[in-house]
């Protein structure tokens, strides 16, 4: 069993692409500067029906939907990902701060393109940030400082989705096959041919959507992480693994701009200045 253990904000995990390259972070601090006040955007989604340009209920971490529990994630905060990028692509000045709770998280960022989903960044942070600085920041660093793509543009903006994974229930574990597949995302450390420690992660939908078994997805994340030696399972049994659960939401554009829209109808946020240019 895995021993469960709490990320506190000031633990020292690198920031990493979701499959498992590590990348910069694009700003040093973005939580001590004073942002200019620009109307925030979304209003709050206490009922998420599914329907023309609504938000289909949110998932728990296992796949399945309950209304029962309260999730921290929430459409929102897709939203103020979305007007984020489209404020700093505009050069105007970044949004005001949101309206959902500012409790520090772990955090992932991830945007795809086109019917085909096809990925266009993806980069998140193990150390537990306040959710308004850290989804400013790593909106940015996903969109624009993942090197596997070039940087997201305006005339993509229509055709993105942005997904939000927020990670929680973290468990050091003894066997590198303790987790599953489309339950737990999992964290490696391992050391490379040269003795130098590396880290990959693997968010937990990657597995299940990729449609590997668990031995598939370690081997795939050595490879990601850099290892190119020969895999075997005594090697394998030497990785130091992680494994994780997310709250994760996923809107569109299409289901951002009815958000917005909705809101501005009911007088509860302004436009963003020249918001007529996403038509």
């Amino acid at each position: 069993m895995g021993k469960r253990r709490c990320v506190s904000a000031t633990e020292n995990k690198p920031s990493s692409g979701c499959c498992g390259v590590k990348k910069p972070k694009l700003c040093p601090s973005p939580a001590g500067s004073v942002q200019p006040p620009v109307p925030h955007n979304c209003q709050p989604h206490e009922e998420k029906t599914v329907g023309p340009g609504a938000l289909t209920p949110l998932s728990r971490p296992n796949g399945t939907t309950s209304g029962r529990e309260q999730l921290v994630v929430t459409a929102e905060m897709g939203c103020y990902c979305f007007d984020v990028l489209y404020c700093h692509l505009h050069g105007f000045p970044q949004p005001r701060l949101p309206r959902f709770t500012n409790d520090p998280y772990p955090l992932f960022v991830t945007w795809k393109a086109g019917r085909d989903k096809r990925l266009r960044g993806c980069i998140g942070t193990f150390s537990a940030m306040n959710l308004h600085s850290g989804l400013r920041e790593y909106t940015l660093t996903s969109a624009l400082k993942d090197s596997r793509f070039p940087p997201l543009t305006r005339e993509e903006l229509p055709k993105l989705s942005c997904s939000v994974s927020l990670l929680t229930n973290f468990e050091d574990v003894g066997d590198f096959l303790d987790w599953e597949v489309g339950i737990h995302g999992i964290r490696i450390e391992f050391l490379n041919e040269k003795g130098v420690k590396r880290t990959a992660t693997y968010l937990p939908e990657v597995a299940k959507e990729q449609d590997w078994d668990q031995i598939q997805t370690i081997d795939s994340l050595l490879r990601k992480g850099g290892f190119k030696a020969p895999i075997t399972n005594e090697f394998r049994k030497s990785i130091k693994l992680t494994r994780y659960r997310s709250e994760k939401v996923t809107i569109s554009y299409t289901e951002y701009m009815a958000s917005r829209q909705n809101a501005q109808q009911n007088g509860t946020v302004h436009a963003l200045p020249h918001f007529t240019h996403y038509s």
